[in-house]
């Protein structure tokens, strides 16, 4: 859903063989495979909990075998609730670092040596404008997304050689089903910090992501890009 389906479509529009990967948005994801199945583009979806031991090396394994091999990953998972840093559980904070951080770097080390070998391949990892900002009630998932932005500076200068591409796009507030549960103060609130006062579309992050696995982009790598209407600048 949100900036997933909106990067799923766009990719599939450009020809490329696409594997959609979900955890528990199964009607979602058979709605948009069928939908862009009809008009001719190559879309398989997997199931998988990417939380658990194992799980991304297998879903690796099942992509490979039905598609191929993997040249482009899209690191795009994001869980964000609301809690304080006094009042936050173990469990809280190591649920956000696992699902925002670790699922990241396992899918990386499960695909990255075909890449090297292949001496071509893109990895996108999607993070967040609180990765360079902080956010009150917000310090796991901000944790997570800086260090999102560690382990990308760090794989495109271990992957860089060997023709691989490594970055991070850094979305600001976007239209999605997380944003939308916001109060309507908190909204406009937004919007004033915001220079161009509107929230973002996930298309817009979906443009970004499909230049970035493209030929255009093959010196683009290390680079974390803001993509959040000036609300953060640099």
């Amino acid at each position: 859903t949100g900036i997933g389906a909106a990067t799923v479509s766009a990719l599939a529009a450009d020809n490329l063989s696409v594997a959609l990967h979900y955890s528990n948005s199964k009607a979602a994801a058979i709605k948009l495979a069928d939908q862009l199945k009809s008009n001719g583009a190559k879309v398989e979806i997997f199931q998988a909990d990417l939380t658990q031991k194992g799980s991304a090396e297998d879903l690796v394994k099942n992509v490979t075998g039905k598609l191929g091999a993997i040249d482009i990953l899209i690191n795009n998972a994001g869980l964000m609730s609301d809690e304080s840093i006094t009042k936050m559980s173990d469990e809280l904070w190591d649920e956000a670092i696992n699902l925002n951080l670790s699922v990241a770097f396992k899918l990386i080390r499960a695909t990255a040596d075909q890449m090297v070998l292949n001496k071509w391949g893109r990895i996108i990892n999607v993070s967040s404008q609180v990765a360079l900002t902080g956010s009150a009630n917000h310090a796991h998932y901000a944790a997570a997304k800086a260090g999102l932005l560690g382990l990308t500076y760090s794989a495109a200068k271990e992957f860089g050689a060997s023709g691989v591409t490594v970055n991070a796009v850094l979305p600001g507030r976007i239209e999605t089903n997380m944003i939308a549960q916001r109060s309507d103060e908190r909204m406009d609130e937004w919007l004033k910090q915001t220079p161009l006062a509107r929230l973002g579309k996930a298309e817009e992050i979906a443009s970004m992501i499909a230049f970035l696995v493209s030929e255009k982009a093959s010196y683009v790598t290390g680079a974390a890009i803001n993509v959040n209407g000036g609300l953060v600048m640099g």
